[in-house]
């Protein structure tokens, strides 16, 4: 059982933290959309009651938004999960919501009967659509130990985000319990890094010093991405209000009117666009590279051995 998914978990990424707060949506959304772009096919899997995916992708109004339903019964009872195809080109997602309690329950009652089975429920639903997409990322709940551990159990990579504060990195070592959890049952896990968002760009002794905190934590410098997502509260907002991500809303913000036709009553302002976008959005892109740089190079080294 250990080895029948492991052709099917190698480039499943589990965005997790065992704190809300810390961006997971966010980086799904924008790392995913950013591979997108770039031509790989993706595949979001939103495993989190709140569906808040759907917000940061603006498809709450689409038809096959059904919060979490066929995720939930693929899940709990076995068969197959609708994605919402062409969310943006090249990327798909299995919408999450409200129907996940549902699946909480489910997996805590098989837990009693058939522990792996619970664990590997979503691989199980995972491993024949897999193929067919270049990488998948979960975003995982914070606070659902059940489903974290399904998100693992399907999962080559565990990536998860920290803000500096300790509360932040003690949801991350949360994690590290999840991980050990699913060992026996999931050998080919193991971390991709940690990445530090919502940092205030003058902190730099705060960020050193969280750096040093993690990295002392798992014992290993290269543990801590390079790559940080500077906090901008207008940016959030106005990524969310909109249903775009980072990169789409700065590029709302670039073609829009200049500062000195709206003086001159040329033209109207933009609302929900702030400046910040592009910073945000340069931030997000180079986390989604350094995800690709980290994958593609332990492929490098798995396959030398």
């Amino acid at each position: 059982m250990q080895t029948d998914f492991h052709e099917t978990r190698k480039r499943v990424i589990a965005v997790i933290n065992g704190k809300g707060g810390v961006l997971k949506t966010t980086l799904t959304a924008n790392v995913g959309g950013e591979l997108a772009a770039s031509g790989q096919k993706i595949l979001l899997v939103d495993l989190d009651p709140q569906g808040n995916l759907a917000e940061d992708l603006g498809y709450t109004s689409e038809t096959g938004d059904d919060q979490g339903r066929s995720l939930a019964s693929a899940i709990a009872f076995g068969g197959d999960a609708k994605p919402i195809e062409n969310v943006r080109a090249n990327l798909d997602v299995l919408p999450g919501g409200v129907h996940l309690e549902q699946a909480t329950a489910a997996l805590a009652a098989m837990a009693s009967k058939d522990p792996d089975g619970a664990k590997l429920a979503l691989a199980r639903v995972l491993a024949p659509m897999a193929p067919a997409y270049d990488m998948i990322l979960i975003d995982c709940p914070p606070g659902d130990e059940t489903l974290q551990t399904a998100a693992l159990t399907a999962a080559k990579w565990a990536f998860v985000p920290v803000k500096s504060d300790a509360s932040s990195r003690k949801g991350m070592a949360a994690v590290a319990l999840r991980i050990d959890a699913v060992a026996a049952i999931n050998p080919d896990l193991d971390l991709l890094g940690v990445v530090l968002v919502a940092v205030g760009t003058s902190a730099k002794t705060v960020l050193k010093q969280a750096r040093s905190a993690i990295a002392e934590a798992f014992g290993n410098d290269d543990v801590v991405f390079t790559a940080t997502v500077r906090h901008s509260e207008a940016t959030a907002q106005a990524t969310r209000e909109r249903g775009m991500l980072a990169a789409e809303l700065d590029a709302v913000v670039r073609s829009g009117p200049k500062w000195y036709d709206v003086i001159k009553g040329n033209a109207e302002p933009q609302t929900l666009a702030p400046k910040s976008s592009k910073s945000v959005a340069d931030d997000l892109f180079a986390v989604a590279q350094e995800v690709v740089t980290r994958v593609a190079t332990a492929e490098r080294e798995e396959a030398r051995v």
